[in-house]
């Protein structure tokens, strides 16, 4: 038991380890993956953005910054717990494999609709169904149970993305560094990410698909498969690049046919 807590506390300590730190930001390899999740992170959750907004829009202007600024140092607080009991089960075989296949369910649920919703515990299903009624349930509600509410939708935003950050790396610093600028991300730039949806509307879906194949490396890394950071950088390329490539070729026809 005491070597259990022993480690479990360790996980917690390597986050204010200075050479980790500087060994962190010192390697290309780790700021290339930080970039990834933050792209990950602003494709999947920038339209979670419009529903926060929703979920505030009835409080007083000066009273919506603060509720999701509170939301925010939430979603940090949550980020950081998580990542450090996560480095910990992460090591364990069958928690990989469950949280790869979590993963493949959230992609192929959205990738092909599928109707079956498990609120709280899937948080990207039914994700529609929240947009809509995001305003009308808590219309009326008073300022600090609207920043509860808005606290537990960020955490349920979070959930998925942090494992998915899990099929990428095991280090601390990259998963925060990649978490933290993620929210900041979905926060502050969310307009940019859906003009970039809406300019290229499948990047929405080629975002599902990387999260297959982390999904998939998650799973496999559990069994001694270990992807190449060549190989998964050159792959995400291949993904995003090849997708915006598509939707302009698609785009361009569809104005021809309409020119026409």
């Amino acid at each position: 038991m005491s070597d259990f807590i022993s480690s479990f506390i360790a996980n917690f300590s390597s986050f204010f380890s200075w050479a980790g730190i500087v060994a962190t930001l010192s390697d290309p390899v780790n700021w290339g993956i930080i970039g990834t999740l933050i792209i990950l992170e602003g494709l999947l959750s920038a339209d979670n953005a419009l529903v926060l907004a929703v979920m505030v829009k009835h409080l007083p202007k000066e009273q919506q910054k603060k509720a999701l600024f509170y939301g925010i140092i939430g979603a940090y607080i949550f980020r950081f717990l998580a990542i450090g009991i996560g480095t910990f089960l992460v090591k364990i075989t069958w928690v990989k494999v469950a949280g790869g296949i979590y993963l493949l369910w959230i992609a192929f649920s959205n990738l092909f609709h599928l109707e079956f919703k498990m609120y709280g515990i899937l948080p990207y299903i039914g994700k529609k169904a929240e947009q809509e009624e995001g305003e009308v349930e808590n219309k009326g509600q008073g300022f600090w149970k609207t920043v509860f509410a808005v606290e537990l939708m960020d955490i349920a935003f979070s959930v998925d993305s942090v494992l998915a950050a899990f099929g990428v790396s095991e280090q601390v610093w990259v998963l925060f560094l990649g978490g933290i600028l993620g929210v900041l991300m979905m926060r502050g730039v969310a307009q940019l990410f859906l003009k970039l949806i809406e300019k290229y509307p499948e990047l929405e879906k080629a975002a599902f698909v990387l999260i297959i194949v982390i999904g998939a490396k998650m799973i496999a890394a559990a069994f001694g498969f270990e992807v190449s950071h060549v190989y998964f950088f050159s792959l995400i390329i291949a993904i995003f690049g090849g997708t915006m490539i598509y939707s302009s070729i698609k785009n361009k026809r569809n104005k021809e046919v309409k020119s026409s």
